[in-house]
This record gives structure tokens, sequence and C-alpha cells, in this order.
């Protein structure tokens, strides 16, 4: 692997609209896979970590109501930011933050499910990242979905994990 960032990310989307756990529909998941120099925990603590999220994450945003230092199982935060031009808020729940796996759920005008999945691979990690965008109501809500869906389309995934991987193989 190299110090300069991921050796290969392989990147797609499925717009199959797949039932989710609470029986809404998803309009489209996108997937994006690297391999990183920084074992499982490193990229866990990168993932977790409020500040270096704001360092990866493709869109600036403000979290409020954390009540934990960290992402942790159970945290809920509120988390805001501009998205197609409007200022837009999600609640957000983890579900998992451990042994090699994140996920979450952030609703707002649309709703994202998000899991990052973590596994050792030769002097460091393999890293899946999935994102399921699901439809908002309304004008607006459709509107977000797609700038969400263009953005993701133009890489935005593939340029996360890769910064992801940077910043946990040179923590700042």
């Amino acid at each position: 692997m190299s110090a300069r960032g991921p050796s290969k990310i392989l990147f797609e989307a499925d717009d199959t609209g797949a039932a989710r756990w609470d029986g809404s529909s998803t309009m489209k998941t996108w997937t994006a896979t690297t391999t990183v120099d920084a074992d499982p925990d490193a990229v866990l603590d990168v993932l977790t970590d409020p500040d270096a999220v704001a360092r990866w994450a493709p869109l600036p945003f403000d979290v409020e109501g954390l009540d934990t230092p960290r992402l942790m199982t159970g945290s809920r935060a509120r988390v805001s930011g501009r998205l197609a031009g409007r200022r837009v808020g999600f609640d957000v729940e983890v579900h998992e933050a451990e042994a090699g796996r994140l996920a979450l759920a952030a609703d707002g005008p649309v709703g994202f499910d998000v899991a990052y999945d973590l596994a050792p691979s030769g002097d460091g990690s393999e890293v899946r990242a999935s994102i399921s965008v699901r439809s908002g109501k309304g004008l607006t809500g459709r509107l977000i979905a797609e700038a969400t869906n263009a953005l993701l389309s133009a890489g935005a995934l593939t340029h996360a994990i890769s910064r992801i991987g940077r910043e946990a193989a040179c923590p700042a």
C-alpha cells in the first residue's frame, strides 16, 4: 500500500428501491470500497470523532446535542448544514459503533442509512462504505434527495473514504 492514500477504490450505485427495515423505500444505495494504510481501530476512531468527521465529510455541517465526546452505539445528535442551496437538519441515531463497524441513520427532509464496515487487510484495512438515500416527502424532499444522489454520483463518497484513509493513516 502507498502512504499517499488508498490503493484502489471501487464504486457502485444500486437504484432498485429495496425496502428498509421500517418499510420505507430506499431510492438509491451507493457503495465504495478501498484499502487504507491503517488498522480497523484507527479507521473507526476517525469515523467516530466529530472533529475528524468534519475534516473528511463531503459537506460542512454543525453538530448539536451530541451527549458524548464521540459517536457511540446509542448516540443521538442533530446535524445541520446546507444541501441543494437550503439549510437542512437531520436527527442522527448511531445504531452501532464498535468492532469494525459504524452504522447510523439520519432523518430529515430525506433519510440516510449509512454503514462503514472495516476488516483487516494486509498491513491495513479494507473499508466498505454504504449510503442509502431515502426519498423525502414533498417536492423539497424529492429535490434534496436528487441533489444528494447527484453529489454521490459525482464521487462524494469515493472522495470521503479516500480522506478517511489519509486521516486514519496520519492522524492530526
